[in-house]
C-alpha cells in the first residue's frame, strides 16, 4: 500500500505546472507581452530550420518554447545566420532573450545564465597540410578562417599571437572562405566541421579541441529579475533532464549537458 502512495505522489509531482513567475519578471522578459527569442540558425548543434520561420527546432527553441510557457506569454522567433549579428542587437531593444557562448566581451552588454550545453571548438585543415596537433596552428604564415564575432572568433582574438584571422561573414561561410581561399586552417563548431570531412577526403580534422564553448542563455543587461529567473530556469532544464532531451531529439548526440 505504501509503495502505491509513493507512486501516485511521484506521478503528480509531475504532473505540476509551476506556478506563474511574478509580473516583474514578466516585465523584465517580456516587456512586449511576448517573448522575443534570438535563434542563431548559424550553430546547428543548437538550432535547426523547422518547417517555417516562426518553427524552429532544436534545443534552443525547446527552452524558449519551455519558458514562454511558464511566462504565459506567445514565443516570437527572429531568425539569425551569426552569433555576432546576435549579440549586436543585445543594446538595440530587437530581443528579449538568446542563446550564446558565455563571453567576457559579451558580458558588457549581456547578462549570461550558467552554460547549458557545452560544445567543443575544433581545427579543419587540408589533408596534406603540415600541422599535425592544435599547439601547431599559432605560427607565422596560417591563415585561418573563422565567423566574425563568433564565440571562435573572439577566443582567437585573445590568444593567437602569429598566426593570421581571416574573417567570414557567418560560421558556415567560414567553411567555404577555408576551402576557396586555400586557407591553412579553419575553426568553428566541431560538429559541421567533422561531418563536412567526412565528405570531402582532400581535409582533415585536427585531433582534440582548441576551446571548449559554454553555450548559454542571455537577456539584454539592465534586468536584473529576469536574468535572476532566467538564470534558476537554466538550472532547472539541466536537473531535470529537459536539456538532454532535447539534444537527444534533435539528434545532438556529440554535445553535452553543463554540469
Amino acid at each position: 500500500m505504501r509503495k502505491l502512495v509513493v507512486a501516485l505522489a511521484v506521478l503528480l509531482a509531475g504532473c505540476v505546472t509551476p506556478d506563474r513567475p511574478s509580473s516583474s519578471v514578466v516585465r523584465d522578459l517580456a516587456p512586449t507581452g511576448k517573448l522575443r527569442v534570438a535563434i542563431n540558425y548559424g550553430n546547428s548543434v543548437l538550432a535547426q530550420r523547422g518547417p517555417s520561420a516562426g518553427e524552429p527546432r532544436g534545443v534552443s527553441a525547446d527552452l524558449a518554447r519551455e519558458l514562454a510557457k511558464r511566462l504565459q506569454v506567445p514565443a516570437e522567433f527572429l531568425s539569425y545566420d551569426a552569433a555576432g549579428r546576435v549579440t549586436d542587437d543585445a543594446t538595440r531593444n530587437v530581443w528579449d532573450i538568446a542563446f550564446v557562448a558565455r563571453d567576457p566581451q559579451r558580458a558588457k552588454d549581456i547578462e549570461f545564465t550558467a552554460a547549458y550545453v557545452i560544445i567543443e571548438g575544433a581545427y579543419l585543415v587540408p589533408a596534406s597540410s603540415p600541422l599535425r596537433k592544435n599547439e601547431d596552428v599559432d605560427r607565422p604564415g596560417v591563415r585561418i578562417a573563422v565567423g566574425r564575432g563568433s564565440a571562435y572568433d573572439l577566443w582567437l582574438s585573445r590568444n593567437i599571437k602569429s598566426a593570421t584571422i581571416v574573417r567570414a561573414p557567418t560560421s558556415p561561410l567560414s567553411i567555404e572562405l577555408f576551402a576557396k581561399d586555400k586557407l591553412e586552417v579553419s575553426a568553428g563548431v566541431k560538429q559541421p566541421l567533422v561531418e563536412y570531412a567526412a565528405q570531402h577526403p582532400e581535409v582533415r580534422m585536427l585531433p582534440g579541441r582548441f576551446m571548449v564553448i559554454e553555450q548559454a542563455m542571455a537577456t539584454p543587461r539592465g534586468h536584473p529579475t529576469g536574468a535572476k529567473y532566467l538564470s534558476d530556469f537554466v538550472d532547472e532544464m539541466k536537473a531535470s533532464g529537459f536539456v538532454a532531451a532535447a539534444l537527444e531529439r534533435s539528434g545532438q548526440k556529440d554535445a553535452a549537458v553543463a554540469p
